[in-house]
């Protein structure tokens, strides 16, 4: 039967099949009844009642067609059975079809597919027993196959799952099928086809229960204890051995997990806030996790799973670096068995640590003094008990005298020299480093730094790179003190360092040089004498790691640190640097994916602590106008990276990139976000600070949209306070060009220049408010202030506000002296002073320095507010005659001309 001639013909009898009229109805239903054995029928039944857009009915018979149909002949030995190939068309049909909108239609496919499973399943029982090997691989693909097809309905299918008895049903079945299809694999060869197909349908199976918990959580609630049930004997009773294998019992683990830190099963605080669901829930679990049970698992946990194995150990020789790499491995937890193990055994200990204390602190107890070297079963049980000490630490943190236990049984230990041993000293320096951010006395990490210097000259490497890892546990805390590491330094960073070169894989390069580079971060300028070989040798390291650009994001990560710590000494990597920061920043360059924001922020400080600005750092400029063009995450550290070329060399800079970066500002304040547009903003306020005689010309076409956003109330503060801050330099600072875009904006807006100036000065007064920070509120004082003295009626007329917004910035800047009770201005800077640095702070950048310099020459820090009032205010005295002044001053609130006077005295 052709699929699309007859998709026509047979929905034609369908709808006639539905009709209440019986003389249409009975030679429909005989029709249909004769295509029951014609092959493709059922394929054309799939196709009809797949389409959402047919009559309801019309697709209803059709399953109920397709559904007995099914039934009758999808057994291979059944008279007029379907054919493989129509079977396959069936199967894929069905598998694409989960969005069925109506409900009575979907609980049809789920049941057909529940029966298509249990089918296969017992077919592939059946087959076991004959040792058939074809046979049993061909029910389980088939098993396999329904099982995912089931997976999607009963996880995606249903809103309330467990009001289905069908899914329900599926659902509890799923353990004694597991149970059987585990007791098979005595059945079968460890390595063939079908112990793979068969790992992976009991694979299967589990996730169906771990994905039906994580969508529905109160739908699993009576499947709780069944769930643990079946996983803690699998997993933590000899009823497992010899069948399970190390995914299922990672499986077994996470749903034990999962369950145990659900938030849906646990009650709030105040218990009558929780749902019934919830406390039932709870009930359940708390009802299985007796303390026998806990006992139980905690035990086997630490002295079973959490033993080094044979095959670990013998990593641990062959590839110590690999072994490192697959101990810390990331989201592995889900899938490898000791980082699941462990996992499992932080979560167990976090939710009944009151139960679980007692028992691991009596399994320490047993441990305590020295193990024979010659005991590798004491030593690895020794580990195993450690390792828990450690991930439980913070639950341990009111049991353990950890400060006493370090000094007279950790030590000790440590300085065990025998290999055999090494695996208790990794494991003591491992522990260390989990407890030192939780409970470990100051006073106390001179004895711990010297154990360090000793083991990162151990002759094993794991112990080595354990201890990298301790030490940088130890530096990122926030009780370390730089006084006390000094004496360690160069020693611990030459180790670093040769350990450094000793490793060849790349995830371990990585690692250490995170840890030199947290080293060099808090130690800062105190790391020059040392860094001279690590800077010798990172250029041939990168080269190395051309290929993995993970790699070349820690290299930068560390030349970021070694910048900073070498201040204006780090010109002399230029050579190296640059060429760094140019491929990291270019985005034609496909490594930029990988290394644009650590390229990035290497850029920026390598600027902030440049002390000239040099041909081949202006030229890593050119790459900035494609990543504006980005507008990326990044746009914030671009803006402070030109912000940093303004303060080097604001004339040499612009000179070269000012056309560029003003078009690329027009284009930018088009379409970002407003925060965006304050960085712009702050750019060009910086370029006019630095430069205001040709800034206001090189950025001019910026200007006409800042006078325009003034005289419209801005509704933004934050743009609004970077509009009057650029204004009021210009205005403040070169009076011809302010006149000049005056008299452009009155033609733009065909406005008399004085009408359009008398506007400006109103929204300046009226949107004052918007200005927080106190050098811009000074500077609007001032700017406003400069245009008297004037007989201009307009400025006359804005006289008040003018001397309103004065008065304001008095208060925000005079500061009264209590000996003399004279007023002074605060902002006012005389000289440049060295700012003294205590050892926790960073020192100055050379940027730093340059902005300390050019708050010299800036009339915020250089004029005082109060001299600048009353000299202005003095001239336009003599300038209008003292009775014209008065009736000026008379427009003024009494209060505001009080205070004013109380700021003025002495003048």
């Amino acid at each position: 039967m052709d699929l699309h001639s007859a998709s026509t013909i047979v929905l034609h009898v369908l709808t006639q099949a539905t009709s209440q009229d019986t003389s249409v109805l009975k030679p429909a239903e005989e029709q249909l009844k004769q295509w029951e054995t014609q092959p493709g029928f059922y394929s054309v039944l799939l196709n009809i009642f797949t389409n959402h857009t047919l009559d309801i009915n019309v697709r209803w018979l059709a399953v109920l067609y397709f559904k007995n149909g099914i039934d009758r002949y999808w057994r291979r030995v059944a008279p007029h059975a379907l054919s493989e190939e129509e079977k396959a068309t069936l199967r894929a049909g069905l598998i694409t079809n989960f969005n069925e909108p109506v409900n009575q239609l979907a609980s049809g496919i789920y049941s057909f597919a529940c029966s298509l499973w249990n089918h296969h399943m017992d077919t592939f029982l059946q087959h076991i027993s004959t040792g058939d090997e074809a046979a049993i691989l061909n029910s389980l693909e088939r098993t396999l196959l329904s099982l995912k097809v089931l997976r999607k309905l009963t996880v995606h299918g249903f809103v309330e799952p467990h009001k289905n008895m069908e899914v329900m049903g599926f659902l509890h079945g799923i353990f004694e099928r597991l149970k059987q299809f585990l007791e098979c694999s005595r059945s079968i060869g460890t390595d063939n086809v079908c112990r793979d197909r068969l790992e992976k349908t009991i694979i299967l199976f589990t996730k169906v229960l771990l994905d039906f918990l994580d969508q529905h959580p109160f739908s699993f609630t009576p499947l709780i204890q069944r769930s643990l049930e079946f996983a803690v004997s699998y997993v933590f009773t000899e009823m497992g051995e010899g069948i399970t294998f190390e995914r299922f019992i990672v499986q077994c683990m996470n749903l034990i997990k999962m369950i145990v830190k659900n938030y849906a099963y646990k009650p709030s605080k105040n218990v009558e806030d929780s749902s019934p669901e919830t406390l039932e829930a709870h009930k359940i679990k708390m009802s299985f996790f007796t303390y026998p049970t806990l006992t139980e698992i905690c035990r086997r946990l630490v002295t079973h799973y959490f033993l080094l194995t044979e095959e670990e150990l013998t990593m641990w020789e062959e590839d110590p670096e690999g072994f490192t790499v697959e101990e810390t491995g990331g989201d592995s937890w889900k899938y490898s068995l000791r980082p699941c193990t462990e996992v499992l055994f932080i979560d167990i200990f976090h939710e009944y640590n009151q139960t679980l204390t007692p028992i691991l602190l009596e399994m320490v107890q047993t441990l305590q003094g020295p193990t024979s070297v010659e005991n590798t079963s004491g030593i690895l049980i020794k580990d195993a008990v450690y390792n828990a000490v450690g991930l439980a630490a913070y639950e341990l943190f009111d049991s353990v005298d950890f400060d006493q236990w370090f000094k007279n049984q950790l030590l000790p230990e440590l300085r065990v020299t025998h290999d055999r041993y090494k695996p208790l000293r990794r494991r003591v320096i491992w522990l260390i480093g989990q407890w030192v951010s939780v409970k470990f006395k100051s006073d106390l990490r001179p004895m711990l730094y010297e154990a360090i210097c000793s083991l990162l000259q151990d002759q094993d490497l794991v112990v080595r790179i354990e201890t990298a890892t301790t030490l940088k546990l130890t530096v990122d805390d926030f009780e370390f003190r730089t006084d006390q590491f000094l004496p360690y330094l160069e020693t611990m960073f030459m180790l670093l360092f040769q350990l450094l070169q000793q490793v060849t894989e790349c995830d371990t390069k990585m690692h250490v040089l995170h840890v030199l580079s947290c080293v060099i971060e808090r130690v800062n300028m105190q790391i020059r004498p040392y860094v001279g070989c690590l800077v010798q040798y990172l250029p041939l390291l990168w080269k190395q790691s051309e290929e993995h650009n993970m790699l070349r994001c820690a290299i930068l990560t560390t030349l970021i640190h070694l910048v900073q710590g070498l201040g204006a000494d780090s010109k002399n990597l230029y050579p190296f640097l640059l060429p760094i920061i140019q491929l990291s920043t270019d985005v034609s360059q496909p490594p930029h994916v990988y290394l644009l924001e650590d390229g990035l922020e290497l850029w920026l400080v390598t600027l902030e602590n440049s002390p000239c600005l040099t041909p081949e750092l202006l030229r890593i400029f050119q790459n900035m106008s494609p990543l504006l063009e980005l507008s990326s995450e990044n746009l914030r550290t671009c803006f402070k990276i030109i912000n940093g070329y303004i303060f080097l060399s604001s004339t040499e800079f612009l000179q070269t990139y000012a056309v560029g970066l003003c078009q690329s500002f027009c284009e930018l304040l088009e379409e970002i976000t407003t925060e965006g547009q304050v960085q712009v903003l702050k750019v060009v306020e910086n370029v006019l600070k630095v430069n205001p005689t040709v800034g206001p010309q090189m950025f001019q076409p910026v200007l006409p949209g800042v006078f325009r956003g003034i005289i419209d109330g801005e509704r933004y503060p934050v743009v609004m306070s970077a509009y009057l801050g650029i204004m009021g330099r210009v205005l403040l600072q070169n009076t011809s060009f302010f006149s000049s875009l005056l008299n452009q904006m009155a033609h733009k807006y065909n406005q008399e220049m004085d009408q359009l100036l008398g506007n400006m000065i109103e929204m300046w007064v009226d949107r004052m408010d918007s200005i927080t920070q106190p050098e811009r509120r000074k500077l609007s004082a001032l700017a406003l202030l400069s245009l008297l003295p004037s007989d201009n009626g307009v400025i006359q007329d804005k006289f008040c506000g003018i001397i309103n917004i004065s008065v304001e910035g008095l208060h925000d800047v005079m500061t009264e002296d209590p000996e003399t009770g004279t007023y002074r201005d605060c902002m006012l800077m005389s000289h440049f002073e060295e700012p003294k640095v205590t050892e926790d702070e960073e020192p100055p950048t050379e940027q730093d320095k340059r902005k300390k310099m050019l708050a010299l020459k800036d009339p915020v820090h250089t004029v005082s507010l109060q001299q600048f009032v009353y000299e202005k205010l003095k001239a336009q005295q003599e300038l209008l005659g003292e009775q014209s002044f008065q009736a000026l001053m008379e427009t003024v609130d009494t209060e505001i001309v009080n205070q004013l006077q109380e700021f003025l005295q002495g003048f």
